[in-house]
């Protein structure tokens, strides 16, 4: 595989999500260094960020009698309700400030529609509605990718699914995701992958 055609895709690598944040994935600021390793090994590396108004309707304060992580039906279907968080322009949407972000040959933001949730880098959770993702790799010829980041059992394995799906060739590097694990989240993802024909490295 000639290296211009792979690509790293870092799924949202923010500070609300690593310890401190406000959606805190267990142990999440430890990808950071294994990632920022990988930059080197890719034709390209693609960063993805949740960027949500403040009245995104996946919040569960925007939805009175409600707790976080509970579920409601939206019209595209069952979505968990979450923590307020990676609010655009917040510090907590901003990448972890160890996250080598020069490397990047795009930044994708996703979940900026008020409506709609979006954990997939290719699509937002309609599963119809794209993000542009497929249509920028295949102008650059790119067939391979591997995703690492956060979290596993949602948007990495959403978007690592979509990616298959889609016909490139995905694999997830585990040692460089951290998962939530909400109600056997992880292990229902990982079923989903490997069914999908994801790669498990």
């Amino acid at each position: 595989m000639q290296p211009h055609a792979t690509a790293l895709i870092v799924i949202d690598v923010q500070s609300d999500f690593c310890p401190g944040g406000a959606l805190a994935v267990a142990d999440g600021e430890a990808v950071v260094p294994r990632i920022n390793a990988l930059m080197r090994d890719f034709g390209a590396t693609i960063l993805t960020q949740d960027w949500h108004p403040d009245d995104h309707a996946s919040f569960a304060d925007m939805h009175p009698g409600t707790a976080p992580f509970s579920m409601i039906d939206m019209p595209y279907g069952p979505q968990v309700l979450w923590p307020r968080h990676c609010v655009g322009g917040s510090l907590g949407a901003a990448f972890h400030p160890d996250l080598c972000t020069d490397r990047a040959d795009l930044i994708l933001r996703k979940g900026f529609r008020p409506q709609i949730d979006s954990y997939s880098a290719f699509f937002e959770n309609d599963r119809t509605t794209p993000t542009g993702l497929d249509g920028y790799l295949r102008a650059r010829g790119i067939t391979d990718l591997t995703f690492a980041g956060l979290a596993t059992d949602f948007c990495v394995a959403y978007s690592a699914v979509d990616a298959a799906r889609l016909g490139f060739k995905a694999s997830v590097l585990l040692d460089a995701c951290r998962a939530i694990d909400l109600d056997n989240s992880l292990q229902d993802a990982i079923a989903r992958m490997k069914t999908a024909g994801v790669t498990l490295a």
